[in-house]
């Protein structure tokens, strides 16, 4: 049995979730044994996710949030393979600023920079930049800022730089010069990791999509857009190249669009990548069911939300997976349709938001536990217990999912 589950946000991180998944295991079947790889797609508890799975250890490192003021922030760092895993949550992310806090034209991603410069001192041959959860929209000018990048004021002198905290300090800007970039990062893999795959400008763009939820006003928006196209433009010139349409170039403000240009990034999906790091593959085979799961599950779900990219793993050693989910919405019912056998809601008693999320580790406990008593059920045995792990067990998964 392996339980893969991200987190349930405002309720259960991943690695809560896995216990609590491992509870309701537990008491239907005594005798199952659970491995856990808790999961993340790139956003806020990546890092998290892979420490808990026994794939790196948790490095504290200090960096500025999207307000600069500084926070602990923590790296994942994998010394057997050199592998830092540095989460733009972390530092400038969205969580970290109240909302009568945010400002959308002073949020700066320099804490990014400094994370990753964390990981360069570590000796990292390989970087993973999850872009999740950012309060930023500054196109990544103060990650580049902090790794040495220098911004031409217009009216400045040569040599004279202005460090960029957010868009606003981008207005005034006329150049780059990259110089200054920590000649370290040429030798380093870098992987974005995100689940959007929104270029940096236009409709589906950063600014456009995900800046009302950072504090943009519709007019912030429309400036927004000009600032980035500025500093696009800078960026094609300085580099001899254009990435503004790339996909994932709008993941996190913008944070994509400069890990491309400047960084020579390769884009992945979040999820994909941290099953990659956590052996979610090698968990997965010879297993009888994955239980996976989130807060919410709905038609988005399947453009590459955790509880696809898990049941893609399965599928692929023909392994059963059950969805566990807070929220079932519209277009949940696609995932039967690509190889899940059922999407289960957990909530078992109406109430206010908070006592809903108050009460997350029970209801996904009962779940699991009704979810293996239902496997029982369509297996006629009533002694799945003794089964748990089999490819007995795996094939009642699948009458059961089939007769749901």
């Amino acid at each position: 049995m392996v339980l893969a589950p991200d987190s349930f946000k405002e309720s259960l991180s991943a690695a809560e979730a896995c216990a609590s998944l491992e509870a309701g295991v537990l008491a239907a079947w005594p005798r199952a044994r659970c491995l856990r790889r808790p999961m993340a797609d790139g956003g806020e508890g990546t890092v998290e996710a892979v420490v808990g799975a026994g794939a790196a250890e948790l490095v504290e490192v200090v960096a500025h949030d999207a307000l600069m003021r500084v926070r602990r922030a923590h790296v994942a760092w994998d010394a057997r393979t050199r592998t830092a895993v540095v989460e733009a949550a972390q530092g400038p992310g969205l969580e970290h600023v109240a909302p009568e806090d945010r400002d959308i034209w002073g949020a700066t991603s320099a804490g990014v920079g400094e994370m990753v410069l964390a990981a360069l001192d570590l000796g990292a041959h390989r970087i993973v930049i999850g872009l999740g959860g950012s309060a930023t929209n500054d196109g990544g000018s103060g990650m580049l800022a902090a790794l040495g990048v220098r911004f031409r004021g217009a009216e400045a002198h040569e040599g004279d730089a202005v460090v960029p905290v957010g868009p606003r300090d981008l207005v005034g800007v006329e150049g780059m010069e990259l110089s200054g970039l920590d000649p370290r990062l040429r030798e380093v893999e870098i992987i974005a990791a995100t689940d959007v795959t929104n270029p940096l400008l236009g409709p589906h763009g950063a600014s456009e999509v995900f800046g009302a939820q950072k504090g943009a006003s519709p007019e912030d928006v429309v400036l927004l857009e000009e600032v980035l196209s500025h500093l696009a433009d800078m960026g094609e010139r300085a580099c001899g190249r254009d990435l503004r349409g790339a996909a994932g170039a709008g993941a996190a403000g913008g944070l994509g669009w400069a890990c491309l240009q400047f960084l020579g990034a390769r884009m992945r999906p979040g999820v994909e990548v941290v099953a990659d790091l956590v052996d979610l593959s090698g968990a997965v085979r010879g297993a009888a069911l994955v239980l996976t799961g989130e807060g919410s599950v709905d038609a988005q779900t399947l453009g590459g939300k955790t509880p696809m990219g898990v049941a893609r793993v399965a599928a692929q050693a023909d392994v059963p997976v059950v969805v566990l989910a807070g929220r079932v919405g519209a277009g949940a019912e696609d995932l039967l349709d690509v190889g899940v056998a059922a999407v289960v809601p957990i909530v078992r008693e109406a109430g206010d938001l908070g006592e809903v999320l108050a009460a997350g580790g029970g209801n996904l406990t009962a779940a699991a536990e009704m979810v293996c008593r239902l496997i029982d059920l369509g297996a006629g045995t009533g002694d799945a217990a003794g089964t748990a792990g089999t490819a007995g067990t795996a094939r009642a998964v699948g009458t059961a999912g089939t007769a749901q």
